[in-house]
């Protein structure tokens, strides 16, 4: 047999290709073929002076390209076809959903937590006092600070010094930042909007005023509420140090971050320090949030009880 012409070979690797087309597509069950058709199409690729050949080698290059068009126009058709009859059996057999049971549940992303900070290891200095005596040495602490002029700005603008307030032998003592207006003007510890909050948290707990003290970092109130500065708390240090070496309290609950980061010397924020019993000397530290954050944002309440409730079971007591 003589070569087939270029056109005939031409032709043969298009048709060729359409057909594995059409096998990498996933057909596999093409329409029934007409025998007439089937024997002219042969004849046309196997004779080599078929009129059909010739006609093709005969033609201007502009019938060379219709005749190419059409044969892409086909190729579109049937792949168009075999994308609707995947559609449409789709539609008929549809892909098995795994009942709502064995779905996979979101992941939760991990909070980032801390390990416990312990500050001032080892027991507190001096010697576990009786009441009596530990009365007298909170009294002639609060004289010494009610004389401090360390700071000369809240010397300058205070009316009083807020020393700290409660039983000389509690078991929690909670611990604010500085004073407010109200607290400089009485001289008194948490006496406003935000002490009235931290009263009823005392008592959620099982407690009164009187059963636990109440002091903050610094003892004169900075102006226009700010927070109080680094130094202002390093003049401070001596003055709480020394009340919590009296009390030697069980808990203490650190009201904010001010007085966390002054207590447990570190800058970790509230909610990566909340959630956890750190340590100070013997006592066990608490950090949530301070009762003015609560009253700005009552949301987070739920959150500062949750947090007063590690405290309370640590402690044994029934709620």
């Amino acid at each position: 047999m003589e070569p087939d012409p270029p056109d005939a070979a031409m032709i043969r690797s298009q048709v060729t290709a359409l057909a594995e087309h059409f096998q990498r597509s996933g057909i596999h069950t093409l329409p029934q073929p007409n025998e007439q058709s089937v024997a002219k199409i042969k004849n046309w690729l196997e004779t080599t002076h078929s009129p059909l050949v010739e006609g093709i080698a005969a033609t201007d290059d502009h019938q060379h390209h219709a005749q190419k068009s059409q044969l892409d126009t086909a190729r579109s058709s049937n792949a168009s076809n075999h994308k609707d009859s995947r559609t449409d059996s789709s539609k008929l057999n549809p892909l098995p959903v795994p009942p709502p049971s064995s779905r996979q549940a979101p992941t939760p992303s991990r909070l980032r937590t801390v390990d416990a900070v312990q500050t001032d290891t080892g027991p507190y200095p001096g010697p576990d006092l009786p009441d009596e005596q530990r009365k007298i040495q909170l009294d002639g602490l609060a004289a010494s600070v009610a004389g401090c002029t360390k700071c000369s700005v809240l010397s300058g603008c205070r009316n009083t010094t807020v020393f700290g307030e409660g039983h000389v032998r509690p078991r929690v003592v909670f611990f604010g930042e500085a004073p407010g207006a109200e607290e400089d003007r009485l001289g008194r510890p948490f006496m406003g909007k935000a002490g009235q909050l931290l009263t009823k948290m005392i008592e959620a707990c099982k407690f009164s005023r009187e059963d636990v003290y109440i002091l903050n970092t610094v003892k004169c109130r900075p102006p226009n509420n700010r927070n109080p500065e680094l130094d202002e708390r390093q003049n401070c240090r001596s003055f709480y140090q020394s009340q919590f070496s009296i009390l030697r309290p069980d808990y203490i609950v650190c009201l904010g971050a001010v007085s966390a980061h002054e207590l447990l010397q570190t800058k970790l924020s509230v909610g990566r320090l909340r959630g956890k019993l750190h340590k100070f000397h013997q006592s066990k530290v608490l950090v949530t949030y301070h009762p003015a954050y609560l009253l700005r944002e009552p949301n987070v309440k739920k959150a500062a009880w949750q947090d007063l409730q590690i405290m309370l079971r640590d402690a044994k007591i029934q709620i």
